[in-house]
């Protein structure tokens, strides 16, 4: 029992914490830039077209999707979805996330390697992350004499998930890297916007940061709890 508290508050808990202040980081961070529009005055949309028609993606569609900050690309049916509010906006926030996404159409069409792994990933870890919690409740709980059968499929879960996160790092700053240097060389922000593009994306990158040590500390905590078994 001491050592499964022991793994809690010194492992799992700083976890959190990352996690919860990169969420407020990306959060404080995207509405600070929403407010400031940009001098080209193009919405997110236009920004996104004009990032796939450079490349050649004029097959690539842009549809809006509601919620807040839910903008991704599907390359499953190569189709780029941008919230509502990047859909239509024209501030600096704005184009940030809708010019990342059409990074992710850009990172597709060359088959970027790290994006191909993680697609083909993505459903092992999307099962995984569905029975983890679930899982680890009915084995520690109901069946105790089960609970380290249990404990091992739960770190072989986040092991799992852990890889994911790890891929996930090099695609999702690539796709910021692109989305810097397009709307730059296209001219679709001026010098003076680059910061704040910067900003909203280095932000969001943190997210993604914290998730794989969030990954990475509940697998600590799970080989802890069973060294002590």
């Amino acid at each position: 029992m001491f050592g499964f508290y022991y793994a809690f508050y010194w492992v799992v808990i700083p976890g959190i914490l990352l996690a919860l202040w990169a969420q407020w980081r990306v959060h404080s961070t995207y509405r600070r830039y929403l407010r400031i529009g940009t001098q080209g005055g193009l919405t997110g949309h236009d920004a996104a077209r004009r990032i796939l028609d450079s490349e050649g993606l004029y097959d690539v569609q842009i549809e809006a999707v509601p919620g807040d900050l839910t903008d991704h690309y599907d390359p499953r049916d190569r189709t780029l979805r941008l919230s509502q509010r990047n859909y239509q906006g024209r501030s600096v926030a704005s184009l940030g996330v809708a010019a990342h996404e059409a990074g992710h159409a850009l990172q597709h069409k060359e088959a970027y390697v790290p994006l191909q792994l993680r697609m083909a990933v993505i459903p092992i870890t999307t099962f995984g992350s569905q029975l983890l919690v679930p899982m680890a409740v009915f084995g520690l709980i109901f069946l105790p004499s089960m609970s380290k059968l249990f404990l091992n499929l739960a770190i072989v879960g986040y092991a799992v998930m852990l890889g994911f996160q790890v891929i996930t790092l090099p695609v999702e700053f690539d796709a910021s890297r692109r989305a810097k240097a397009s709307l730059v060389s296209l001219g679709v922000i001026s010098p003076q916007e680059q910061g704040g593009v910067a900003s909203v994306l280095g932000a969001a990158a943190w997210t993604y940061v914290a998730a794989m040590v969030v990954a990475l500390l509940n697998l600590v905590r799970l080989l802890m709890m069973r060294n002590r078994e």
